[in-house]
C-alpha cells in the first residue's frame, strides 16, 4: 500500500483569498514555503493528493471548467516548478449547507482517493489550515497537522504555524 500526504488547497498549497474564491487561474498565487515540502514529501516516496472543499461552483461563482482549468494550470506550474505534480486532486464543490460526505470535515474525498491509489490512511498525513481538514483526516484515520495560529485547537497532531516550520521543524513526522 502506499503512503501519502493529503494536501488542503487553498492556504496550504496556494494563498487564500479572504471573503472570497479562487475562481480563475490569474488568482491561483502558490505559496512559495509548499515547493519545499513538496520536493521534500515527493523524495519520500510519498503520494502527494489535493483534497479540497470548493463551494464556488456550487454557489455559482464559477463553473466546473473554471475549476478544472484551475487545477490544470496548478499541475502545469507545479510541474514546472517541481519537474513533478500532485497524483491526484479531489474536490467537492457542494454547499456547506449540505450534509455531503465527501465535503469536509467529513473524510469522503479521504477514502476515495485510498480506494483509488491504494493508500495506506494509518501511514499518511492530513496537512491544513482549518479545523475541517483536520477533523476529515482524523475521520479518515491520518496523521494530522493543523497550519496557522490554532494554540487552543488540541484535535490537530501537531500544530504548526507556517508551511515552512512544518519541513523544518516536523519532517520526521513526514517520513
Amino acid at each position: 500500500m502506499n503512503k501519502a500526504v493529503f494536501f488542503d488547497r487553498d492556504g496550504i498549497v496556494n494563498s487564500r483569498i479572504y471573503c472570497g474564491y479562487v475562481t480563475s487561474p490569474e488568482d491561483f498565487v502558490f505559496i512559495e514555503d509548499f515547493f519545499s515540502l513538496f520536493n521534500f514529501i515527493r523524495k519520500q516516496g510519498c503520494l502527494a493528493v489535493v483534497i479540497t472543499n470548493q463551494q464556488g461552483v456550487g454557489k455559482g461563482l464559477m463553473t466546473q471548467k473554471d475549476l478544472d482549468d484551475i487545477h490544470d494550470y496548478m499541475q502545469r506550474e507545479l510541474a514546472i516548478k517541481t519537474g513533478t505534480k500532485f497524483d491526484a486532486v479531489y474536490s467537492c464543490t457542494d454547499l456547506a449547507t449540505v450534509n455531503s460526505f465527501r465535503r469536509k470535515p467529513n473524510p469522503g474525498m479521504l477514502l476515495e482517493a485510498a480506494q483509488d491509489l491504494n493508500i495506506n490512511l494509518a501511514a499518511s498525513l492530513m496537512i491544513g489550515d482549518s479545523i475541517s481538514d483536520v477533523q476529515a483526516g482524523k475521520a479518515a484515520g491520518t496523521r494530522t497537522i493543523l497550519v496557522g495560529d490554532f494554540s487552543d485547537i488540541a484535535e490537530a497532531d501537531i500544530i504548526a504555524p507556517d508551511i515552512n516550520s512544518v519541513l523544518r521543524n516536523f519532517s520526521s513526522i513526514l517520513l
